[in-house]
């Protein structure tokens, strides 16, 4: 019985995408930058946060 690698990685992924919104929404970007990048985040799951982590909104 060990851990499934599709669950831990699900796992990480929800933890991750999670840290992401809430980095979007503590940023100075304008609202509906923020809400597009929080959209872009939960409807593409890895390349939302690829391209989050790349070209998002920078500062707090």
């Amino acid at each position: 019985m060990g851990i499934e690698v599709g669950g831990l990685l699900g796992l990480i992924h929800l933890i991750v995408a999670i840290w992401a919104i809430i980095k979007v929404a503590q940023s100075s970007a304008s609202g509906i930058s923020k809400l597009l990048w929080i959209l872009f985040i939960l409807f593409f799951p890895l390349i939302g946060l690829i391209v989050w982590f790349v070209a998002g909104p920078k500062g707090g």
